[in-house]
């Protein structure tokens, strides 16, 4: 992914990503999104984009490794989300939804992986402590609580599910409080074209809208044009 089209997804919003992903395919039908409503820390933070980080969490019950094995994996976790590629977003199933109970998303964790360089987090699991996390590093969650509980790792850079969307590691993630979309590989080429032709598109109507007078035959008018020349 290069600067221009980092910098441009930044930019926008995750259902202009999912608009222009079926501009670049020339049709309808792209189907690799989030379906639930997702809880935001923050909802006026920008969109996190990166390359995927998975791992899967339960916390209802301890683990059954034994206490030093349970800490290797953990630190493993750390280590694994420390190392690139960059940009990155962890995406974390827990594996007791939809009855998740621990919050791994906390001020702790939230600033150690800020710090570790990665974008934000998605997953289907519990945040808390939503007055003391970071800046500019959002988490898109299923639900908010006050317990870490038995929280701990049960698996690393393995395929994930969270919210019906699959998320294999090294995925390209766009996510914002709307909710996630994996980029497809072959689309990422042709995206940053297909979001500035969405966006040209959009004027046709929004523009029309917007002046004085607008009417019905105003709006025929526009939409007959924005029709021939979108997906």
């Amino acid at each position: 992914m290069d600067k221009p089209l980092y910098k441009l997804l930044l930019s926008v919003d995750t259902p202009t990503v999912c608009n222009a992903i079926e501009v670049a395919q020339g049709q309808r039908g792209f189907d690799q999104y989030t379906r639930s409503t997702l809880l935001a820390s923050d909802p006026e933070s920008k969109a996190m984009v990166g390359y995927a980080k998975t791992a899967q969490i339960a916390a209802i019950e301890p683990s059954t490794l034994p206490p030093d094995e349970v800490k290797a994996l953990r630190m493993q976790y750390y280590k694994y989300m420390s190392q690139g590629p960059f940009p990155s977003v962890t995406v974390i199933e827990d594996l007791d939804y939809p009855n998740a109970v621990g919050a791994f998303w906390g001020e702790i964790n939230t600033n150690v992986h800020k710090g570790f360089g990665i974008s934000g987090v998605l997953t289907n699991g519990v945040m808390r402590d939503l007055g003391d996390l970071p800046d500019a590093f959002p988490v898109l969650a299923g639900s908010i609580g006050p317990s870490h509980a038995f929280v701990h790792i049960e698996s690393i850079g393995e395929p994930v599910s969270v919210f019906g969307l699959t998320v294999n590691e090294g995925d390209l993630i766009h996510a914002d409080r709307h909710g996630a979309v994996v980029i497809p590989k072959d689309i990422i080429p042709k995206l940053q074209d297909a979001i500035e032709t969405l966006l040209r598109n959009e004027q046709i109507v929004l523009q029309a809208a917007k002046e004085e007078g607008f009417d019905f035959e105003r709006f025929e008018q526009a939409w007959a044009e924005f029709e021939r020349v979108r997906t």
